[in-house]
């Protein structure tokens, strides 16, 4: 069965201001202090330990949870560990406006689901987006609907390529499909 839906708890990065948290770097999202640990279950544990304010966001995650960032999302170096940490932690989802570029790709390439969504700001700002919502996510429409507000919104959908390497759990195990023929 394809999984092309995405259902979860959202946690909406704010700041102070109840603004959606712009330019969270590599660092933010996983400390260097822990980048010798390469084994991705231990990974989850140091999500966000270096974004104030959300340093026990690991200790609060379920697996299928949505996170909902501002713009430029993982910016920064193109530490691996700042998506093995979501893998890890099995975060469903992160939807933001805009992702550092290395960021973006590494997920991609990782086959976790990261979508942009523009209306971001102002769903948050009407309070049609908030922390616990349950939402649901269609990554090959982009269609996505607050189950628990019943308001829908629309996010960029996955592109045929990145949503094939969803499917297949990375870029490698997609490579192999395709050698396969």
């Amino acid at each position: 069965m394809e999984k092309s839906f995405i259902f979860g708890r959202i946690w909406i990065l704010l700041d102070q201001n109840k603004r959606l948290i712009e330019d969270i770097d590599t660092d933010q999202i996983y400390h260097n202090a822990f980048l010798h640990i390469t084994e991705l279950s231990h990974m989850g544990q140091y999500a966000l330990g270096n974004l104030e304010g959300w340093k026990d966001f690991s200790k609060k995650a379920r697996p299928g949870d949505v996170l909902v960032a501002g713009r430029n999302f993982g910016a920064g170096s193109s530490r691996q560990h700042a998506v093995g940490c979501f893998i890890s932690l099995k975060i469903g989802l992160i939807l933001a406006p805009s992702f550092g570029a290395i960021y973006f790709r590494n997920a991609v390439n990782s086959g976790f689901p990261v979508l942009r969504c523009q209306e971001l700001d102002d769903l948050v700002a009407k309070k049609a987006l908030e922390t616990g919502n349950e939402i649901k996510v269609n990554l090959r429409s982009g269609e996505g609907l607050n189950v628990s507000r019943n308001t829908q919104f629309i996010a960029e959908p996955m592109s045929a390529v990145q949503y094939d390497i969803f499917r297949a759990g990375g870029l490698f195990n997609y490579g192999k499909r395709i050698s396969k023929g």
